[in-house]
């Protein structure tokens, strides 16, 4: 007589994604000591001195008396995953020269610059941190000071530049950069006292390229912050059906009481229950996309149902359902189908005929509310 009652309690497993909500740009914050990195690598650099500006291109900073080979290295940490400081040290070999013709007047030979740096990885500020996303853009700016070993002097200066990096695996990426330092014109030792106003003229640029790995250190991912909101309607959703299962229970159970009490046998009551509770239509519920049971609780009121029909040889229909309003048509189609045969299989093993099961796909529904109610089977005597 209880059967009922407690029926409508398996309906709280109602279809749900299994992954927690997340917020898209926060991420919860990280230890001092996380997410450390250091970047090295080789780089061709362009030496483009102050007396050199305005003379055409045949004085261009691109010319390959000009060029040269350095190497740099940084160290650096991530505050956000949209912003890291790096302190990086570049250079050791650099040509200054004035003109093609005194090339071998190598005013600044030896130079290495040290720098602060901001950086900014605009891929996680405009779509949001991805711990699996394999391509960065990090432009950057600083500030630092210039060492000219050869002529012995000190220049302070300021960089640009764009970084690419590219995943290699969780500790490991590869990167190309592009920058540009802009020193005091003394830094490469030929001092010319300009009486122009300042702009880039009166500066010594250092162009370069280089490419190298950038290596994290310690725990380099972020956490993502839970969307409580999200939660918190995920979360009213199964009350709401919990509180719905047994408002119908109780009504279920009230009917059976005033049944009983109304019958002149006890047995002949039993009877009748049982065959109404077997013409009842009982539901088995589905996570969302997925064609596993979500509890193995909506059984027990179908293995009632397979029992009376093996005992009277009836037919059982078995219907599928998808909410339609995830997924294509053609996807909650074959979802519904897939729902539908789990079932089948279900009352195959408690004894029915597979002869005596009609399977019904119904594709995607909006019949039920809240829509997580549609995400279902439903299995009824014919």
């Amino acid at each position: 007589m209880f059967v009922l009652a407690f029926a409508g309690i398996s309906a709280f497993a109602i279809a749900q994604d299994a992954s927690v909500p997340v917020k898209k740009y926060s991420v919860a914050t990280n230890s001092f000591w996380s997410n450390w990195f250091i970047t090295v690598g080789g780089n061709y650099n362009a030496f483009y001195g102050d007396q050199q500006h305005g003379l055409g291109l045949n004085n261009s900073p691109f010319k390959d008396y000009r060029r040269d080979w350095g190497f740099g290295l940084g160290i650096g940490k991530s505050f956000t995953p949209g912003f890291a400081l790096r302190t990086k040290f570049s250079g050791v070999w650099g040509k200054a020269v004035v003109s093609e013709k005194c090339a071998d007047n190598k005013a600044m030979k030896n130079y290495f610059s040290i720098n602060e740096q901001a950086m900014f990885n605009m891929s996680n500020l405009l779509f949001g941190y991805n711990e699996n996303r394999v391509w960065n853009v990090i432009p950057y700016v600083g500030a630092g000071i210039l060492r000219n070993c050869t002529s012995n002097t000190y220049a302070l200066d300021a960089t640009a530049g764009i970084m690419s990096t590219w995943k290699l695996c969780k500790k490991v990426d590869i990167f190309l950069d592009g920058s540009v330092i802009m020193a005091e014109k003394k830094a490469d030792g030929l001092y010319v006292d300009h009486t122009a106003s300042l702009c880039l003229k009166n500066y010594d640029m250092i162009y370069s390229v280089e490419a190298g790995l950038k290596i994290n250190l310690g725990k380099s991912n972020w956490s993502k912050v839970p969307d409580v909101d999200a939660l918190m309607a995920m979360n009213k959703e199964q009350l709401d059906a919990l509180n719905a299962s047994l408002r119908d229970a109780q009504a279920e159970n009230e009917r059976l009481k005033n049944l009983l009490a109304n019958q002149k046998s006890i047995t002949e009551t039993k009877e009748v229950v049982k065959k109404e509770f077997a013409a009842t239509m009982q539901s088995v519920f589905f996570n969302i996309n997925k064609s596993k049971i979500a509890s193995r609780k909506d059984l027990v009121n179908v293995q009632e149902v397979a029992k009376y029909a093996k005992e009277n040889g009836k037919k059982i229909l078995v219907t599928g359902y998808a909410d339609s309003k995830t997924g294509s048509k053609a996807y909650n189609q074959s979802l519904s189908q897939k729902r539908a045969e789990v079932v089948a299989n279900e009352l195959v093993k408690m004894g029915v005929s597979r002869d005596n099961i009609i399977i019904k796909a119904a594709g995607g529904v909006n019949d039920l509310s809240p829509i997580s109610y549609n995400r279902r089977a439903t299995v009824e005597l014919q």
